[in-house]
């Protein structure tokens, strides 16, 4: 087979099992809907694994398909950029999505709209694969778009709950906000540039680094990097565009493994780690992307403690390991934060599908308080749980350690403003994390049982039915995505940091100017190998700090679990602040929500009413009436008073004649 053609079976191999399951559904029924689009995404993978082995041979593609519009020597293309990265996003996103497919067997097994599920799953493995392997911003803009409106559907899928109506509702509206910006940001491009490619966009980086923007007198490469990071901060919830990320979990749990491991919320890490030789260039924009990530990175992780719903725990935890891809970005350390992405993508998702698995074992309960002691019944979903938990808390050797000590490193040798913030936020978040991870994994599988206690109030949100009684092992089509998840969860970083943290792996793919921004270089001098790194962790500040973390969160709720309870109602104001997440949904439901509502109904009172319908629409009809009225004294049908009328009306035109002449 062509290699050009295994280009396009990529993402079109997805896009025809979604088609098949979602026109045909009820034709081929539910084992035909989940052959069809596990065989398509099982082809994706094999495809991307063809096209890794030519690209390591030293192949590259960038290249157009199709011209869909040209107008003014600006070409509107359809087209792949076939490099080190993109591979790298595919092998990513279409193993991950094969592994939630097999999940969704088991975990959707009784869910009425099955077909329609597998559907959209598979739509949205193919809106990533456009946006990872575009070479243009048209076909970046359709990819970051689709993807925003699949996950819309995948969010709201159980469309009868106020709550998911809610949350897709609230994401559309907040991605919508970022990609304001980020469509002004390719505005911009294509004003300055007269380009959308990316080649060419990129070949003129030194012609805009000398531009001024005309109207606020900003760089013009300042004003594209920040508009362009803005799309990033919705797509990949960063702060304050990080509110509908959590609400997310109103999804079924597949869905939220693949939202947060492999596909939406990595599109903005990846799309700025593309754009390296244009944020290169401004020192000002890469500040603003690592105060933002350090902020994301730790004030988001202070939220985990306190949540006890099993997935918004593992959802705040995206929050915060997002933060870190993005100060790796801030920072010009691109390799690592693809790396940080890479790696997360599959112990977010083991993790996702992991609380999945709980959940299903649970009878649908998703309050971790009311657990408790599953190792003895789940030790699966236990094991494979732990390796998740132990890679997100960066321990040494496995993989979470390699790219998060890195992004820890790389932030300490930057010189950047608010390189200071940073550090401090990445290591203080060490410490958060481990805490709040743990105190998950221990309320969940040690400890005494809970289960029995469950309230029956209706206040706990279930995420699916399957049955009652003792917990229970989930099935095998659960449980082997759980173990094919943990193997590279595990291992990935040990065989991969060398070749693309230190290696060329990357090649021309990403630019780094390693004179102004140093971090790499620092950090390839220090580093000794993937074996010695992992000995140096064990002495490392990170490590005692995730030990500590781990130990403070044993002791608080296996051995003393009056003390958090004491904490909390001593702390009372920093609970209420935190369980109201820092009230930012609070601010955007009165000031701009509510702002909303009052301009719509002033407009609508005060223009549609009293200016248009008062004003415009009755106020003439008035004038006419009251003319109407004056006209209507002189007709009175009176012939004396018409022939006064005409006498009068000749006189005084004679007057007005004679006085002209």
């Amino acid at each position: 087979m062509d290699i050009k053609t295994l280009y396009l079976l990529v993402p079109l191999a997805p896009l025809a099992g979604a088609l098949i399951a979602g026109l045909f559904g009820k034709l081929i029924g539910r084992t035909g809907a989940h052959v069809v689009t596990i065989l398509a995404v099982a082809v994706s993978l094999a495809a991307s694994v063809l096209i890794y082995q030519d690209v390591q041979a030293g192949n590259h593609f960038n290249g157009a398909l199709y011209t869909w519009l040209e107008s003014g020597g600006l070409k509107l293309q359809i087209g792949f950029l076939i490099d080190p990265l993109t591979v790298m996003m595919m092998l990513v996103v279409n193993f991950v999505s094969l592994m939630v497919h097999i999940y969704t067997i088991g975990y959707m097994v009784d869910d009425p709209g099955y077909q329609r599920f597998f559907s959209y799953i598979s739509l949205f493995t193919f809106s990533m694969l456009m946006l990872v392997m575009s070479n243009n911003f048209v076909q970046l803009f359709f990819g970051w778009e689709a993807v925003g409106l699949v996950s819309y559907l995948l969010i709201g899928f159980w469309y009868t709950r106020p709550t998911a109506i809610y949350a897709n509702l609230k994401a559309f509206l907040v991605n919508r906000v970022g990609d304001f910006g980020f469509l002004l940001g390719i505005a911009l491009i294509a004003a300055y540039a007269g380009t959308l490619d990316y080649a060419e966009v990129f070949a003129k980086r030194n012609e805009l680094a000398t531009l001024t923007e005309t109207v606020t007198g900003w760089p013009v490469i300042t004003a594209i990097c920040i508009c362009l990071f803005i799309g990033a901060m919705g797509k990949s919830a960063q702060v304050p565009l990080h509110v509908w990320l959590p609400d997310s979990m109103e999804g079924p749990t597949p869905i939220s493994a693949l939202i947060h491991a492999a596909t939406m919320v990595t599109a903005g890490i990846f799309m700025v780690t593309r754009m390296s030789p244009l944020f290169e260039l401004s020192d000002t924009a890469l500040s603003f992307v690592l105060v933002i990530g350090a902020i994301t990175a730790l004030f988001m992780g202070f939220l985990g403690i306190i949540q006890n719903d099993i997935k918004r725990v593992v959802a705040y935890s995206t929050l915060s390991q997002l933060g870190y891809m993005t100060v790796a970005l801030g920072v010009s350390a691109y390799p690592i934060a693809v790396f940080h992405l890479m790696t997360h993508a599959f112990f977010k998702a083991l993790l996702f599908l992991g609380a999945g698995s709980v959940i299903i074992g649970c009878h649908h309960n998703q309050d971790i308080r009311y657990m408790g002691g599953l190792r003895k019944y789940m030790p699966i979903t236990w094991i494979t749980s732990l390796l998740g938990s132990l890679a997100l808390i960066g321990f040494p050797f496995l993989s979470g350690f390699y790219s998060k000590d890195s992004i820890i490193e790389a932030v300490q040798a930057s010189h950047l403003w608010g390189s200071g913030f940073a550090y401090f936020a990445v290591v203080a978040g060490v410490f958060v994390t481990a805490f709040y991870s743990f105190r998950m994994y221990f309320l969940v599988f040690h400890g005494k049982e809970r289960y029995d206690q469950v309230p029956h109030d209706g206040h706990h949100h279930h995420d699916h039915g399957h049955g009652g009684g003792k917990p229970h092992e989930s099935p095998w089509v659960v449980t082997l995505p759980l173990i094919l998840l943990a193997i590279p969860s595990v291992v990935i970083g040990y065989f991969t940091i060398q070749p693309m943290l230190f290696g060329d792996w990357f090649g021309s793919s990403i630019l780094i100017d390693a004179v102004k921004h140093p971090s790499m270089s620092h950090l390839a001098e220090e580093f000794h190998g993937a074996f010695a790194m992992a000995l140096h962790g064990l002495t490392s500040l990170p490590f005692f700090l995730a030990m500590s973390g781990v130990a403070l969160s044993w002791f608080f709720y296996l051995k003393r679990p009056d003390i958090p309870v004491a904490i909390k109602k001593l702390f009372a104001p920093i609970y209420a602040l935190l369980d109201n997440k820092y009230y930012f949904d609070k601010f955007n439901e009165v000031v701009f929500a509510g702002g909303a509502r009052v301009l719509g109904r002033g407009l609508w009172k005060g223009g549609d009413q009293m200016l248009i319908d008062g004003f415009m629409v009755n106020g003439s009809a008035h004038v006419v009436g009251w003319f109407a009225g004056l006209v209507r004294r002189l007709q009175t049908g009176h012939i004396y008073q018409y022939a006064f009328g005409m006498i009068f009306g000749v006189a005084a035109f004679l007057t007005y004649w004679f006085n002209r002449v």
